[in-house]
């Protein structure tokens, strides 16, 4: 029987999606503040954002980043909630 070069369907679904995602998060410092930054690709970036550095719109399928406060000051969901989409040399000059 000829073999098929498709690609199976991961069982685990989102948690292999979340552990790939995961990989790419970085944390930095920026004015003293720690933050986690983690990139979004062109076909992750679905849904438009206004850019806190600029306060231009970043586009639907344009790659951009989204960075929160890493330090848990006002706990971990309260800063979750508080990312930002930034431009990503918007964020670099920051």
């Amino acid at each position: 029987m000829p073999r098929s070069n498709r690609r199976r369907h991961d069982s685990s679904g989102d948690d292999s999606f979340e552990r790939l995602l995961a990989g790419w998060k970085r944390t930095e410092m920026r004015r003293g503040v720690e933050w986690t930054v983690q990139p979004v690709s062109p076909a992750q970036a679905q849904k438009p954002y206004t850019c806190p550095g600029c306060g231009r719109q970043i586009d639907v399928g344009v790659a951009h980043l989204v960075a929160w406060r890493a330090d848990g000051v006002m706990g971990d969901a309260a800063d979750l909630a508080a990312r930002r989409h930034w431009h990503q040399h918007c964020w670099k000059v920051a």
